[in-house]
């Protein structure tokens, strides 16, 4: 996620939907929002609650920022409408069946003029890792399809939100999926894909001069996922306005 261009304010009421580990709720935490994650999986959801705790516990989190967490479905959101000021979408959207039922939940629960981060698999990247394995997408759980971005934005603006830009991400970690999907999406013990494992784990830890000129000139062409950002129509300030998207235009790539 790019937080230059999907920016935060302490206080801020953000939903991770389809929150998985954790990682986009954490760093919303970090930066004094009350965060909501989100997600089926209640033992993922345990394990996202301790984490929380530990980062308040370490003088992580500034005053006033607040964690919990939700289990539930998409497709029936627990929460009021205008809930939320920004809501985060990364990697769920290709698991849902009925995708369009879960945006217009989306749209029902943020504000207007709320801010919408959505992420999903890039077209390229993902239609390799599915003529590579059946097992990649086959499993219980995994992808149902794959986006196009003009897809994506089509669906997102019929439910009735504006679109405001995308760019793409993760160029560095198409590869090692195309590894697992040739060797065996299970075979964690290949040592090709360990070693491309490591590499990734080091780049993630250290960011390195080297790994971070690498992805930015990766992600356009290959990055494993597309991030588009969306804004809900109309404001609660004074004047009513709506901030201007960009027509879908590429702007720099960052990580997400």
């Amino acid at each position: 996620m790019d937080f230059q261009r999907f920016p935060l304010s302490p206080g801020d009421r953000v939903l991770d939907m389809g929150c998985g580990a954790g990682r986009h709720a954490f760093e919303v935490y970090r930066r004094g929002a009350n965060v909501v994650a989100f997600d089926m999986d209640r033992e993922e959801l345990a394990e996202v609650s301790r984490m929380f705790g530990a980062m308040d516990l370490a003088g992580e989190v500034p005053a006033g920022a607040s964690a919990k967490t939700v289990q539930g479905n998409a497709l029936g959101l627990p929460f009021p409408d205008d809930s939320f000021d920004k809501i985060i979408a990364a990697e769920v959207l290709e698991h849902i069946p009925d995708d369009m039922s879960a945006m217009t939940e989306l749209l029902r629960v943020l504000k207007p003029g709320g801010r919408l981060a959505v992420t999903v698999p890039s077209w390229l990247p993902e239609r390799i890792c599915w003529a590579l394995s059946e097992d990649y997408h086959t499993a219980p759980g995994g992808h149902v399809r794959i986006y196009t971005r003009a897809e994506l934005e089509a669906k997102l603006k019929a439910t009735g939100f504006l679109v405001d830009g995308h760019h793409h991400a993760h160029g560095l970690h198409a590869p090692y999926w195309w590894i697992k999907c040739a060797v065996g999406v299970n075979n964690d013990g290949n040592p090709l894909a360990k070693a491309y494992h490591q590499v990734l784990v080091w780049d993630i830890m250290k960011r390195p001069l080297a790994t971070r000129v690498a992805e930015r000139v990766l992600n356009p062409v290959i990055g494993k996922s597309v991030v588009v950002y969306f804004t809900k129509p109309g404001s609660p300030g004074p004047l009513g306005d709506v901030p201007s998207g960009d027509g879908g235009k590429e702007k720099t790539d960052a990580a997400v």
